[in-house]
């Protein structure tokens, strides 16, 4: 009896603890811990937010025309709104091989591609941390907007937009976290 009552206490904490992890999880967001790599190799980690009251992140691949439209749009936006308070990223996402490793071709055409359309901000590339976060994205190109802490603000676009839209997303997502 005594043997089953600390079984079901332990299933309560464990229930409980699980739970509270839960919690934690989505308090935390979904950009507040990772590290990756960009396309020049660089390490990128969710310190890459702090200085920023929002950082948008665009995700592409190299084959999306729509992708790449809007990119140079976005290489403006990037300049224009570095002071104040507004990161733009990207990550290309058809960079990884079918076995984990980096494609150097995809690499290089991703590279390429960031050159023409003047979209001189950081691309980073998928890996194993942000594999959670690249479950959930059905369509390309996919943008959203995360505060400081790489909480999502607001809700993710899943469409390319001209550059009046796009400041019409970063306005509203600037006056969620300053508000």
């Amino acid at each position: 009896m005594k043997s089953r009552r600390i079984w079901m206490i332990l299933v309560i904490l464990a229930v409980f603890l699980c739970g509270a992890c839960q919690e934690q999880e989505k308090e935390a967001g979904v950009l507040s811990r990772f590290s990756t790599t960009d396309l020049e190799g660089e390490t990128v980690d969710e310190t890459a937010f702090q200085d920023y009251d929002v950082t948008m992140i665009n995700i592409w691949t190299t084959y999306c025309g729509y992708c790449l439209n809007e990119m140079s749009a976005l290489g403006e936006l990037s300049r224009e709104y570095e002071d104040k308070g507004v990161r733009i990223m990207g990550m290309v996402t058809d960079v990884i091989n079918s076995d984990g490793t980096l494609s150097d071709s995809q690499m290089d055409l991703a590279r390429e591609i960031v050159s023409g359309t003047g979209a001189d901000y950081t691309h980073m590339v998928p890996s194993e941390s942000l594999a959670a976060l690249l479950r959930q994205i059905y369509a390309v190109p996919t943008t959203l907007f995360v505060d400081k802490e790489g909480k999502q603000v607001g809700y993710a676009y899943t469409q390319a937009m001209s550059k009046d839209q796009w400041i019409q997303a970063i306005e509203e997502a600037l006056s969620q976290v300053r508000s």
